[in-house]
């Protein structure tokens, strides 16, 4: 299923988006040396519910995983890239974090996610890692408008990935949201230009380049839902939900000190 949202769910849109971004920075500043995981889920619990929100992860049972998620965020670490299980780990200094949170409000979906470094320790490999993410997520938004192709939007995020070195894997990528968490059209991290479905205003899509350091080979945990590097290396992930609009693309998720 494909949604168009109208004017008003674009509203309610941009304030899940700013819930998603304001949670996500918040949990962030909080995750530091000597953090717990369950920790972070229980703050993430205690801001969706106070903000009125749902959680688009407590309850979600896809055939990938093993019986319903039963947390409220996705915590990744080093080599953990999607689908993070909290559980009781608490984070080292020079940790390669990821945190992934989709938020439901006012019956709208919005998705984001932040890969940092924990603590003063910053290897120069993770660093560079977590840029090429961000760089491809910035030359995905830019590739999105009226009339462009979600080809087009696959093949500046690829572009990027690759130009850096890294491998991609096309089993998980980007979606479409709306007034559920995964929709319609699928946006693979690496694409040819001029294919796919055109974009629409009112269209939502949740835009989410990762990779991992030498293998685009993925394992799951143990716990059935984590999603490894299948060499154990470190990974990273950057997500924005955006809208397409008249004129480009407007990014819902953006934290306000990075707004212009």
């Amino acid at each position: 299923m494909i949604e168009i949202l109208n004017p008003t769910d674009l509203l309610r849109a941009k304030d899940a988006g700013a819930l998603v971004a304001d949670i996500l920075q918040t949990l962030k500043s909080r995750s530091t040396v000597g953090t717990n995981l369950l920790d972070i889920n229980l703050w993430a619990h205690s801001m969706i519910t106070e903000a009125g929100a749902q959680s688009c992860y407590v309850d979600y049972e896809p055939s990938f995983g093993r019986g319903p998620f039963g947390h409220y965020i996705c915590t990744s670490v080093n080599d953990a890239v999607l689908h993070g299980l909290p559980y009781d780990y608490t984070l080292a200094n020079g940790d390669l974090l990821t945190l992934d949170l989709a938020v439901s409000k006012g019956g709208v979906v919005a998705d984001s996610a932040v890969s940092f470094i924990v603590g003063d320790v910053r290897p120069p490999e993770s660093v560079a890692m977590i840029n090429a993410t961000e760089r491809a997520l910035s030359a995905g938004i830019a590739a999105a408008g009226p009339g462009a192709r979600i080809g087009d939007i696959s093949h500046a995020i690829g572009s990027v990935l690759s130009e850096a070195g890294y491998l991609i894997n096309t089993e998980f990528g980007g979606h479409g949201v709306g007034s559920t968490m995964h929709q319609d059209p699928h946006v693979s991290n690496t694409g040819r230009p001029g294919r796919g479905y055109r974009l629409r205003p009112g269209l939502l899509l949740a835009l989410e380049p990762w990779v991992m350091a030498d293998t685009a080979k993925l394992v799951t945990d143990a716990d059935g839902w984590t999603l490894r590097s299948a060499t154990g290396c470190r990974t990273a992930h950057s997500e924005h939900t955006i809208a397409i609009t008249n004129d480009g693309a407007e990014i819902l998720t953006l934290p306000k000190q990075a707004q212009p």
